[in-house]
């Protein structure tokens, strides 16, 4: 669980550095360029030689849904949403994770449902005043971006528990390079190249997206989902909520809830320490 700490902890400053610095540049050319930079840091330590074609295609297929489509619908959901908004619509995300895996291994946890619902009613409590009246499109765009993301790592976890002899550093390469196929063929198509030219700040701001983010984030995040069981990877996705907020309110002075955030968070922290207690009780049975 200590990657996916570390990594909520990378992620809370994305949200609030996308809203308040690039969106004035076409979607489709950010989510190139964050992609591209990610998919090139892995280059050099991808494994070429020697690694099963149906494992590579499992994985181009796990990036390019997970993260290239994911990001396309995430990027334009700022244009109808704030930053606490896009957070709060993410409280469905355990649900969704917890559900997909239990597809994928054919088996259904009742108890993990329970603790990842109280996790969406944690997320739920920090926002749930304040919602503006067009927020429709938003959340259809929110909710599609989530389900791209849990079924990217609820399929990653899947996949790398069946291919435990590979190193993950090697063969992670792919998961991003499905991710640059998608968003490449998106920017070709749809992109607006009198949007792309962004300044000295912007740059700084798409290569820590793209390097620190993308390409070190989300290696070390499903790295982690493959260490937790489902229910805590659900879980987790909500941690991002409170961890997001605090950003948005300690450096950009958004105004906030005080009180429904801390209360909000607590109940994240009690659906975790509750998701424990299952996890003896379905061993014990």
């Amino acid at each position: 669980m200590f990657y996916l700490i570390i990594v909520t902890i990378l992620w809370a400053f994305s949200f609030s550095l996308i809203a308040e610095y690039i969106m004035d540049l076409d979607k489709y050319f950010l989510v190139f360029i964050r992609i591209f930079l990610a998919a090139a840091l892995f280059v050099p330590f991808t494994k070429f030689k020697g690694v099963p074609r149906i494992l590579q295609f499992q994985l181009l297929l796990t990036g390019s849904i997970q993260i290239g489509v994911m990001y396309l619908f995430l990027y334009h959901s700022y244009g109808f949403l704030s930053v606490p908004e896009i957070l709060l619509f993410t409280i469905f995300t355990p649900f969704y994770v917890t559900l997909i895996y239990d597809i994928l291994a054919k088996r259904f946890h009742f108890l993990y449902i329970i603790s990842a619902g109280v996790a969406v009613l944690g997320a739920f409590i920090i926002r749930y005043d304040n919602v503006n009246e067009g927020f429709l499109a938003g959340f259809l765009l929110i909710q599609a971006a989530n389900i791209c993301f849990a079924i990217g790592q609820s399929a990653y976890k899947y996949i790398m528990e069946k291919n435990r002899h590979f190193a993950q550093q090697e063969i992670f390469g792919y998961f991003h390079f499905g991710a640059f196929a998608v968003t490449a063929f998106a920017f070709l198509m749809f992109g607006d190249f009198q949007y792309i030219n962004p300044s000295a700040k912007q740059w700084i701001v798409l290569i820590w997206l793209g390097l620190a983010a993308s390409g070190v984030g989300y290696f070390l995040w499903n790295k982690g989902a493959t260490m937790v069981d489902a229910g805590i990877l659900g879980i987790m996705n909500n941690a991002l909520i409170p961890a997001g907020l605090i950003v948005n309110i300690a450096i950009w002075s958004k105004v906030e809830n005080y009180l429904t955030l801390s209360i909000g968070t607590a109940v994240i922290l009690f659906s975790l320490w509750l998701h424990t207690k299952f996890i003896k009780i379905e061993k014990s049975v």
